[in-house]
């Protein structure tokens, strides 16, 4: 019997080796789609570890970054298994550092733990605009949107985006979460987001609410 422990607690302890060991172990155990998905939600509460070791300042950002690798480098593995099921995913989030803004490292780590709690992520990159947002919101029909910014700017082009939500009808359909150094709960007021966080993990805390 496959030890989904062992792999949950090698994940919250960024042990790569013993992770991709147990991992390929399963594959070729010839596992069915249900079980497959078991390893997925052990591998969603391993970086629900890492998360809580970041909010204790036991991780860093460093760490974060690798754990997101690490779950790319996972899922990728056992993507075959899962063939096209889409029962994993909880939400879809529109996600974008905002016009202005080139930064992207908090996106990135914000995306790789969105994705391992089982959200859908459209991932519009750096210096996104209003349009783009809207545009994808429309496309993907997502009911999250995530933006991103760590200049003072950033806070302009994210109440602009909201704005753009709104004249487009959308704004009712989605719940907006803002992220990134200048964020505050007044600068979330001025932006019209109904939430923030300079904590990726806590970002996913506040969109896993929002589904449940």
């Amino acid at each position: 019997m496959f030890d989904l422990t062992e792999l949950t607690q090698s994940i919250g302890d960024l042990d790569e080796k013993t992770a991709l060991r147990l991992l390929n172990e399963f594959v070729a155990s010839n596992p069915t789609e249900v079980e497959a998905q078991a390893v997925v939600g052990a591998c969603q509460k391993g970086m629900a570890i890492v998360g809580g070791l970041f909010e204790k300042n036991e991780y860093y950002v460093g760490d974060l970054i690798f754990a997101g690798e690490l779950l790319t480098n996972v899922l990728e593995i056992i993507k075959p298994v899962l063939g096209q099921s889409t029962s994993l995913k909880v939400g879809s989030i529109v996600l974008g550092t905002v016009e202005g803004d080139l930064h992207d490292i908090g996106k990135n780590i914000f995306k790789g733990m969105a994705e391992a709690a089982g959200f859908e992520v459209y991932d519009l990159g750096i210096d996104a605009t209003a349009n783009a947002f809207v545009e994808k919101v429309k496309e993907t029909k997502a009911n999250i949107v995530g933006m991103s910014g760590v200049l003072t700017l950033a806070l302009d082009s994210m109440k602009g985006t909201v704005d753009a939500l709104k004249e487009a009808g959308l704004r009712d359909s989605v719940k907006i979460v803002i992220g990134g150094n200048p964020v505050t709960a007044e600068a979330c007021k001025q932006v019209g987001a109904d939430a923030f966080t300079i904590n990726a993990a806590e970002g996913v805390k506040i969109c896993q609410g929002w589904v449940s």
